[in-house]
């Protein structure tokens, strides 16, 4: 194999593993060093590598030039100074090195919280849900008609503080937590925690901070 061939299998190596493992550090990549927002960046892909410099493509199509400064000297260091490049990318962006990839459902006590909060959702989100007639009137409360009046007196109530509860905590998840850990803002992995965090609150971030946390723990006792 000539050196050309093994330049260019090299190459192919890197490319590989970056999108298939390190899809987190190229959206940083982009947003930091491109300007581009976490919404631009997200489904980033490598297309190509040189010696001083990434081609990195969006869903958009548009690819994008991110400096390797200084240059590879060769093939072997593109591990190292690709990790550098992306400690600067977090540094620079104010992010963590831990990248949440997945959703946790919630289990026990979390579950029927869950449960409890999206009930309280489907109840209160009309006041006629506690007159006669109704389905969760006829089946549910014909038997305890003072309680269901006095659910139809503070439904707008409820419901009002419901929604701003957890818009509040759902903005906040996305802002303290999402953005931090590279989840591309508005990807399925964004939806399905805003959503969440939307119905059960406090839970959402008890289970995110735990991956997070065994996400330390993993790399901790990789080092060793």
């Amino acid at each position: 194999m000539t050196q050309s061939e093994k330049d260019e299998a090299a190459k192919e190596r890197i490319i590989k593993h970056m999108n298939s493992d390190h899809q987190d550090s190229l959206i940083r990549y982009l947003e930091y060093f491109c300007h581009l927002s976490s919404f631009s960046a997200r489904n980033a892909t490598l297309n190509n590598v040189t010696l001083d410099s990434l081609s990195i493509s969006t869903s958009h199509g548009k690819s994008h030039l991110v400096p390797v400064q200084p240059a590879l000297g060769t093939w072997s260091d593109a591990r190292t100074r690709f990790a550098d490049l992306d400690a600067q990318a977090v540094q620079g962006l104010g992010r963590s090195n831990i990248t949440v990839k997945k959703y946790t459902r919630p289990t026990g006590f979390m579950a029927v919280v869950f449960l409890a909060a999206l009930l309280t959702y489907v109840f209160f989100s009309k006041r006629s849900n506690f007159q006669p007639g109704s389905i969760i009137f006829d089946v549910l409360l014909r038997h305890v008609a003072r309680f269901a009046r006095f659910c139809y007196t503070v439904q707008p109530l409820v419901l009002s503080l419901t929604l701003a509860i957890h818009l509040t905590e759902a903005t906040y998840m996305a802002r303290s937590r999402l953005r931090k850990h590279t989840v591309p803002t508005f990807s399925k992995l964004w939806w399905i925690w805003i959503g969440s965090t939307f119905i059960e609150g406090a839970g959402a971030f008890i289970r995110i901070d735990r991956i997070v946390e065994d996400e330390k723990a993993r790399k901790a006792s990789a080092k060793h």
